[in-house]
């Protein structure tokens, strides 16, 4: 691992276990704590809060600093003390509690130092599954591990990835499969591929799966991805059976739970959902994107597998953009059609009408 990838992955595991970070960027250093996993002894005089969050709190265009492209830093509010109390940070911080604790502001929004060491600093929230929100320190820690903007794409450069294991897996929807496991040196997601069928020179049928706990293993009716994962490999393994123009297909499982916000806050994105927001909107105001899957880590376990041209199954044309920006040619788009239950049609509304799907 570089020194580099090694200074984010540090740095997402202090965060996680609520320990400070300094983030060193080109004009200024900033020491933060995550306010999600931060004790109850950490506060601080200010909050560094994502860029959508601050829309909500209708900060962006208050202060010159407030580039909706960079996250936005506020001062506590009058009558709130000189720091943020550890439970006025969290409510701050989480949108799902805000109809159980309105907002007390008028926020102001503070100068920021480093604009590119703060919307690092949103990253390695995500890649630690947390909360884009952090107390921002007036001084650096001892002790703090510090960070740059570099390391943080360093961590997240597919090239590091390599195949770790492969073995023989028969499975209900082809006894003649093989699985094949990917791991990198810097993020501990492992991610796999499900070979079906028997490898020849046409290019196969590809799938490009996110993980999902609650649909592929809960059977979840709130979203499509436990039927699309089914659907897939009923497909590849047909394709096999009646020797089509493609005869052997491959599942490309990527740990990207949540389009890549991870569980817990896939959970909150939920809760948000439950309170009227749709998809788009529930990662927004959580402070991601929209989607914040990186495909290049698709693309690199299929040139792992020597295999450089793709029929993909998809509705999804992001997915399309995101292999062919990488060198991978994707020769066909094929649809996945699910039925659609009470539960999920307005999700699947929201991806055909906001997200481009093509359902």
């Amino acid at each position: 691992m570089s020194d580099l990838a090694k200074q984010a992955a540090r740095a997402i595991d202090a965060l996680r276990r609520g320990w400070p970070i300094t983030v060193q960027g080109t004009g200024a250093t900033i020491t933060l704590t995550a306010v999600e996993t931060a004790t109850n002894s950490v506060a601080a005089p200010a909050l560094l809060i994502s860029a959508s969050r601050a829309a909500t709190l209708k900060l962006v265009n208050q202060h010159a600093a407030c580039d909706t492209q960079f996250p936005v830093m506020i001062a506590v509010p009058p009558g709130h003390g000189d720091v943020f109390e550890p439970s006025f940070a969290v409510a701050i911080a989480d949108p799902t509690l805000d109809l159980a604790y309105p907002m007390k502001g008028p926020f102001a929004a503070l100068p920021l130092p480093d604009g590119a060491a703060a919307a690092a600093a949103m990253e390695l929230a995500r890649h630690a599954g947390l909360l884009p929100a952090f107390y921002v320190h007036c001084a650096v820690i001892d002790g703090a591990d510090t960070v740059t903007p570099d390391a943080v794409a360093a961590f997240t450069d597919a090239g590091q990835m390599k195949i770790a294991a492969r073995a023989l897996l028969p499975v209900a929807a082809s006894q003649n499969s093989e699985i094949v496991a990917f791991r990198s040196v810097a993020d501990a997601a492992d991610h796999v591929a499900l070979i079906v069928g028997t490898r020849n020179e046409t290019p196969p049928l590809v799938r490009l799966h996110s993980e999902c706990l609650t649909g592929d293993i809960l059977g979840s009716l709130k979203c499509d991805c436990g039927p699309q994962l089914h659907e897939a490999l009923a497909q590849m393994n047909s394709a096999g059976e009646t020797g089509g123009s493609s005869d052997w297909g491959v599942l490309l499982y990527l740990r990207q739970e949540g389009r890549g916000i991870g569980l817990i806050n896939k959970l909150r994105a939920y809760a948000l959902q439950d309170q009227g927001f749709d998809t788009v909107d529930a990662n927004t105001r959580l402070g991601f994107a929209v989607d914040a899957r990186d495909f290049s880590v698709a693309a690199q376990m299929l040139r792992l597998l020597n295999i450089g041209a793709v029929r993909l199954l998809t509705n999804n044309p992001a997915k399309v953009a995101g292999l062919e920006a990488e060198n991978i040619t994707v020769i066909e788009r094929l649809p996945l059609k699910i039925i659609a239950n009470r539960h999920n049609q307005d999700y699947l509304d929201t991806k055909r009408d906001r997200t481009g799907h093509q359902l």
